[in-house]
């Protein structure tokens, strides 16, 4: 078999071909959207990036990407293995020469996105703890309500008319928020962290009335439900219709099924308390006769007593008692007082035997005696010294050029008062110095004579 020549025909590049059915893909009406059902395969979610993946069936299988801004704009977190629906177009991968479908939009197979991104979430908050960490007792008698929801709905309305009716003295502040749409979980988490910074509420609502689970959902968001775990305030959420249940709702301290619900469990009944006072009062009075009337009993009991009728008798054995101690104790004092004393003069016989007030006079006549030993020997050697200074000095006066030169003899001595003592140190016109007796003479070299 011969290959064709390239007269016959004419070779394509790879890249050429590529290129080809890419334009095919590219521009093919059927191929621009595609409705496409699957299930997740090599899905490795990768944060805040482009999303690679496969979707596959029992027969099949294509590659897929979904770009960052799409994956973004999903409510819940694909898994793998997870059946979905996707829509997107279908186009081919240059470099690899596979084609692949670009996916634009996602849901579950089966059931909504918003009801999988709800479950996922809870699931996720259950584990970490944060349904149960919040179940703290509501204020009793609050002063002050901070309320979160819009300033126009019917949610307001509900809570100041059923807060009035109850309790009129409960100052309710309200803190106007988005409720619905993408602004509200932002507005939301705003005005919970504004009410942190106060320290003067007791209590939270949070809500809003009824409506789909896309009106209800910012109420799902996982930053406002961490916003509201961290409340140091009790928080009470009412958010939709008693059968809609919210992750506030679940995070909060204790959930309402409607505004009106949520108002009653913030604030007491006003008439409801003050019958309870009543009742209270009826009972401290009832108590406080009850306790009375048992304290005169007993106190008619303890005056009719043998001890209140002879009070002296209570005291005088104690009396007796006492004198005995008394009398006790002015024997062990005395006898204490002669034994101390007897123990003083033994210790003082003692110290007058051990007194060292005769060694102190030996010592100081001892003393006197070395001192005038010391003195004695000291001028004997002074004596001694003295003469050997004498004998020296006069060793010395023999010795001394002075006597040489008073016996008529003298020395010469160069500038540098070096001596002079052969002809060959001196030199013509030389200056030098004559050494006599009583003094020095300055002198010149004239000649010279060997």
């Amino acid at each position: 078999m011969n290959f064709l020549s390239s007269t016959d025909t004419e070779f394509l590049t790879v890249t050429q071909l590529t290129t080809y059915l890419k334009r095919k893909f590219d521009f093919d009406p059927y191929l621009q959207k595609i409705y496409l059902t699957g299930e997740l395969s090599n899905f490795r979610l990768r944060p805040n990036s482009h999303q690679y993946f496969s979707l596959k069936d029992d027969h099949a299988k294509i590659n897929a990407i979904m770009f960052k801004s799409a994956f973004q704009k999903i409510k819940f977190t694909p898994e793998e293995g997870m059946k979905v629906q996707v829509v997107g177009r279908i186009s081919l991968y240059e470099p690899s020469g596979s084609y692949q479908i670009y996916v634009d939009r996602m849901e579950p197979l089966g059931v909504g996105a918003l009801y999988q991104a709800y479950e996922q979430l809870k699931k996720k908050l259950a584990a970490e703890g944060l349904f149960a960490q919040n179940n703290r007792p509501l204020v009793k008698y609050p002063r002050k309500i901070a309320v979160v929801t819009s300033p126009s709905g019917a949610v307001i309305r509900d809570i100041i008319t059923t807060t009035q009716r109850r309790d009129p003295k409960v100052q309710l502040v309200l803190f106007p928020a988005v409720v619905q749409g993408q602004a509200a979980a932002a507005s939301l988490v705003q005005r919970l962290e504004q009410i942190y910074q106060y320290a003067d509420f007791d209590t939270i609502i949070i809500g809003r009335g009824g409506g789909s689970i896309e009106d209800l959902w910012p109420f799902n968001e996982e930053i406002v439900a961490r916003t509201m775990a961290a409340s140091p305030i009790p928080i009470i959420s009412s958010v939709g219709h008693e059968t809609d249940t919210t992750i506030a709702d679940l995070v909060a301290d204790v959930r309402a099924a409607t505004p009106t619900a949520a108002a009653e469990l913030a604030t007491p009944k006003l008439s409801e308390v003050l019958l309870e006072i009543k009742q209270l009062r009826l009972r401290v009075l009832n108590g406080f006769r009850g306790s009375l009337k048992i304290w005169q009993q007993r106190l008619q009991t303890q005056q009719a007593s043998f001890l209140f009728q002879y009070p002296e008798r209570l005291y005088q054995g104690y009396s007796q008692q006492l004198d005995l101690l008394e009398q006790r104790f002015q024997n062990v004092t005395q006898q204490y007082v002669v034994q101390q004393q007897q123990d003083f003069q033994r210790l003082e016989q003692r110290l007058l035997r051990l007194s060292p007030l005769n060694q102190v006079q030996n010592n100081q006549l001892q003393v006197q005696n070395l001192q005038r030993r010391l003195i004695r020997a000291f001028q004997v050697d002074l004596k001694e010294r003295q003469v050997t200074i004498q004998h020296a000095v006069a060793n010395l006066d023999q010795l001394s050029p002075l006597k040489t030169l008073a016996r008529g003899y003298t020395y010469a001595s160069d500038e540098q008062d070096k001596p002079l003592v052969k002809v060959a140190d001196f030199t013509p016109e030389q200056t030098f110095t004559l050494h006599l007796q009583d003094g020095q003479i300055k002198a010149q070299v004239l000649k010279k004579e060997q």
